[in-house]
């Protein structure tokens, strides 16, 4: 499930609903309540009852969602990269290194659980005492997994209008991020081609 964590984080900035663009992570409380409703994909990483963001923390995971963006950015590629930010992106190589660097903070070892009656599972035990770091880590490591894994030929930049999301093509004639945007996306064709026809020009999509 970690994997859909880089997702989740790219998409803190979103389209507001009025034309412009919101940023879940403005505010500290803010971060706060976005790591709170990341529980379920950070079980084991942060404490039970949840975890609250300082200054520090913000900026620090601010940081990795600029890294995840640009390589977002590089991996839909030659498809334009999303709006919200494709003039002020990060070079793939800074990128890679901001989040080689998070992950590298914490020192874990892979461990062996096999329960009898059960198949054997590998998980990762952390060394790592302050819960800043592991999130961190966390966020960067599930970023690394999902970019290196066979789900990232699969992420699009959505092309409804306004909208800024990244997605994972669930199927193969999906086109958006969800059906409102598809919808957004139909009649705004539905108008170009009317206000096309009406100029006298051709009518084809």
């Amino acid at each position: 499930m970690e994997q859909w964590l880089p997702l989740e984080l790219a998409s803190t900035v979103r389209h507001d609903g009025e034309g412009g663009v919101a940023d879940d992570l403005a505010t500290v409380q803010g971060t706060t309540d976005w790591i709170r409703k990341q529980g379920h994909l950070l079980a084991g990483r942060i404490p039970a009852g949840g975890l609250a963001a300082d200054e520090d923390l913000r900026l620090g995971i601010i940081e990795l969602r600029q890294a995840v963006r640009a390589l977002f950015a590089r991996l839909v590629s030659p498809a334009p990269p999303s709006p919200a930010d494709a003039h002020r992106l990060m070079t793939a190589d800074q990128a890679m290194d901001r989040l080689n660097a998070a992950a590298a903070r914490e020192p874990v070892a892979p461990q062996l659980d096999w329960p009898v009656g059960g198949a054997p599972a590998a998980r990762l035990l952390s060394a790592e005492k302050d819960p800043y770091v592991r999130l961190l880590a966390a966020l960067a490591r599930a970023a690394i997994d999902f970019l290196s894994g066979p789900q990232s030929t699969r992420l699009r930049s959505c092309t409804a209008p306004r909208c800024v999301r990244y997605f994972v093509k669930s199927h193969g004639r999906q086109e958006w991020c969800k059906p409102s945007c598809g919808n957004r996306a139909r009649a705004a064709r539905h108008y170009n081609r009317r206000r096309t026809a009406a100029d006298g020009g051709p009518t084809l999509s």
